[in-house]
């Protein structure tokens, strides 16, 4: 884990924002892990962004609140959130990764609806934090690597999101640019 201070860091701040009920600032949390694990690609920060994106769509859909085993699944999440914590605080690197695989095998114990929607929600969450690392410039094969998905989906994803669309050759008109050189070279 090479980015643990700034994950201790964040997942402290994702127990003040659980408490509120603040699934925006869970979902900023966790695109700020995104931006911050980019250069070394640490798979154990971007697997912490999926599953804190993850909770910030749990939280705000308050329909899941209705379902059958919805209050373990839930205190059980915020257990893993504070084991998290304790295990980074405690330099237990290895508890840290086995409890993220505790947290992605979770929804496996659910059933029914409950069960099919906590899938459906992790899934987008790891095609949504994909298209954030592609988004800074990490290629698409590199990406769907990362976070296990097909190169398929992050194009699917990108394309309606227009993350591919940027046009880096755009420049200043030839005339502002001359300008430009020309105030530069004044001084």
């Amino acid at each position: 884990m090479e980015e643990k201070e700034h994950v201790l860091e964040v997942l402290s701040k994702v127990k003040t924002a659980i408490k509120n009920n603040d699934s925006a600032e869970i979902k900023n949390l966790s695109d700020n892990i995104i931006h911050e694990c980019l250069i070394n690609q640490d798979p154990d920060s971007i697997a912490i962004a999926v599953i804190l994106y993850s909770l910030s769509k749990i939280t705000e859909r308050r329909s899941y609140h209705d379902y059958k085993n919805w209050n373990k699944f839930y205190k059980n999440y915020i257990f893993s959130i504070d084991k998290l914590i304790e295990y980074l605080k405690n330099n237990k690197i290895e508890e840290f990764r086995q409890e993220i695989e505790f947290l992605r095998r979770l929804i496996q114990k659910l059933s029914g609806n409950l069960k099919q929607h906590m899938q459906e929600v992790f899934r987008r969450a790891e095609i949504n934090k994909a298209s954030r690392i592609y988004e800074h410039g990490i290629s698409m094969e590199k990406t769907a690597s990362i976070l296990g998905i097909s190169v398929w989906e992050l194009a699917e994803y990108a394309g309606k999101t227009g993350i591919g669309d940027v046009n880096l050759g755009i420049t200043l008109p030839v005339k502002s640019r001359i300008k430009l050189a020309e105030e530069i070279f004044k001084k």
